[in-house]
């Protein structure tokens, strides 16, 4: 018998209180006075999804246009009636004649024009008079498949008949790691200064840039780089040994800042004809050196890792072998794996793995797509081209790390979502979602989803700024067929727009710096980091990647006053005792 496991869905408090408190007779005989009137107008606009989202709090436009020439209650019925956006927003408030005679008033009051006892009737009349001439509502036909659609086009079926994916119990599987070979050590070509900081990145050689550079020549193999975080200059960088490279997608430094970890060939050798969703070894070089020290297996191709409780590593895979596991606990110090879950038991295909230091997050695919792993870009290419209408949903396992069991799953509103950013409080994540281009806010404890927004092409990272009141979306492009140049940056209380931002072809990570004052984002397509100021917006510096290789991820590595190093921040957070959103940013 499956076990049946059901989110509650509720809308946002603020706009389930709107669908009551709106819920006055359509009566132009109401009792309320002109002022009563003009107050219940400013609460309407104001709700924190209303008006003023887009035409700004004192109605001098943002997204939408100026309000200050003070539109009638029959203007704002004709736009809800015409405008689709005014009209999603009227489905949630669900405004009585009373309520938009009210806004209008309010926006005549945002405007300085007159307003007197006798606007009302008026205002209440002409509204009358619009309705009046609507023709009757036409009926059309739908078919079975129509019907069928209805049933579940609502987000809100998925989460009231959601079943639970994952086995219950311990999901824990192990991997012996084989150690392929052993490299003699080498000289130190990086000398770090005490008391600063630096950023690690690992580099590709096929990049296929989407901007040619003048002069430009592919590097050869995979390579290290080392950069001042302050200057924001390149010190070092060294490429691995050609038959030792593959395709990169993370940067990954042992908690003690005194390892790199890079994806390396496959066992037998070099293969130029490999792809990502197969299985390949694991390179670990010295930090100072940039010399491999060890090449071993883990039964897989990892894909992204992050220090998890500033002692391990958490590593998912984009393919494994047979044996091998989808997400995993690696201990650096020994290079052991300690523990993890295959894709199977979780109830679908992984993609990439998250962790708030406390439990782990795993961004999960429906399979049937594609083989393997390939299943959820595959989908979303397919709905992206319009072979799919719709697809089965998308979903979030939350795993106890002391276990390896389940404890929850969190349905979202989108399709293949690649990215989870954790507020410092542990109350609320936010996903995005290349498939739809959007991304959602969610209450870790209940599963409700506070709102979901609209971003960029094809979202992939996404980076809360130092108090937490902005999320910056990197617009890659993802799974569409474009490459993406902007970042969106949106209000965390709201999910409102604020800006977007040019930046290079393909940015998938954006990370606030350990400063808390600037937002690294790193650019596939155009083999370079864009520095933002995290305050103004205003791009500050472009950090050329050594033969415009492809970079991904980013992590910062702190020499203290004893020459001591410490990871302080990679892709999944904060570590070390450096936090700036707790007030603990490393000046």
């Amino acid at each position: 018998m499956r076990t049946r496991f059901i989110i509650t869905y509720l809308l946002p408090a603020v706009i389930a209180g709107a669908i009551v408190t709106t819920a006055a007779a359509d009566d132009p005989m109401e009792s309320a006075t002109t002022d009563e009137l003009v107050q219940r107008g400013e609460e309407l606009y104001m709700l924190p999804v209303s008006c003023w989202v887009c035409h700004g709090e004192n109605g001098e436009g943002l997204v939408g246009p100026s309000l200050l020439y003070g539109p009638t209650a029959a203007d704002i019925y004709d736009q809800i009636q015409s405008n689709p956006q005014m009209g999603m927003l009227e489905k949630e408030l669900k405004l009585t004649d009373e309520d938009l005679v009210a806004i209008a008033l309010y926006m005549r009051k945002l405007a300085k024009l007159p307003i007197d006892e006798a606007l009302p009737a008026e205002l209440y009349k002409s509204l009358a008079q619009i309705k009046a001439l609507q023709s009757e509502e036409v009926e059309y036909p739908k078919s079975e498949r129509d019907l069928a659609v209805e049933k579940i086009e609502s987000f809100a079926t998925v989460l009231s008949t959601w079943q639970r994916k994952a086995k219950l119990g311990s999901l824990a599987r192990s991997y012996e790691v084989r150690v392929v070979q052993t490299f003699a050590p080498g000289e130190p070509i990086f000398k770090p200064e005490k008391g600063k900081t630096y950023f690690y990145e690992n580099v590709g050689y096929s990049s296929n840039p989407s901007l040619m550079h003048e002069g430009f020549v592919n590097a050869k193999s995979s390579q290290f780089v080392i950069g001042d975080a302050q200057t924001k200059e390149i010190i070092v960088s060294k490429e691995l040994p050609v038959h030792l490279r593959s395709a990169v997608h993370t940067t990954m430094v042992s908690p003690d800042g005194k390892w790199i970890y890079i994806v390396s060939s496959k066992e037998g050798g070099i293969d130029d004809k490999a792809t990502l969703r197969t299985s390949a070894t694991v390179i670990k070089a010295d930090a100072l050196t940039l010399q491999p020290v060890k090449q071993f297996t883990i039964g897989g191709r990892f894909h992204h890792g992050q220090v998890f409780r500033d002692k391990y590593l958490l590593i998912d895979t984009f393919a494994r072998d047979p044996d091998g596991l989808d997400i995993m606990l690696f201990d650096p110090e020994t290079d052991t794996i300690l523990g993890g879950v295959r894709d199977e038991e979780l109830g679908g295909a992984t993609y990439t793995a998250w962790t708030d230091d406390e439990f782990i997050y795993v961004l999960m695919e429906p399979t049937g797509y594609a083989p393997g792993s390939a299943t959820g870009m595959t989908a979303i290419r397919d709905f992206y081209r319009g072979k799919l209408t719709t697809m089965r949903p998308f979903w979030i396992a939350r795993i106890d790390p002391e276990t390896w069991e389940v404890l929850q799953e969190y349905p979202f509103p989108g399709f293949r979502g690649n990215w989870i950013t954790f507020d410092s409080k542990k109350e609320f994540m936010y996903v995005t979602g290349a498939g739809t281009s959007n991304i959602s806010k969610i209450n870790i404890s209940t599963g409700e989803i506070a709102w979901a927004a609209g971003t960029g092409i094809g979202p992939y990272g996404c980076g809360l700024n130092a108090d937490e009141s902005e999320i910056w979306i990197a617009d890659k492009g993802e799974g569409t067929g474009h490459l993406g140049r902007t970042i969106t940056v949106l209000d965390t209380a709201t999910g409102r727009i604020l800006e977007t931002l040019f930046s290079g072809y393909k940015v998938d990570h954006v990370l606030l710096s350990p400063n808390g004052k600037e937002m690294w984002a790193t650019s596939n397509g155009e083999g370079r980091i864009f520095v933002f100021d995290a305050v103004s917006r205003e791009q500050i510096k472009v950090i050329d990647m050594p033969q415009f290789g492809d970079p991904h991820g980013l992590v910062w590595v702190h020499y203290d006053q004893d020459g001591n190093s410490r990871v302080i921040r990679d892709q999944g957070g904060f570590h070390n005792g450096i936090n700036p959103f707790k007030g603990m940013p490393l000046e």
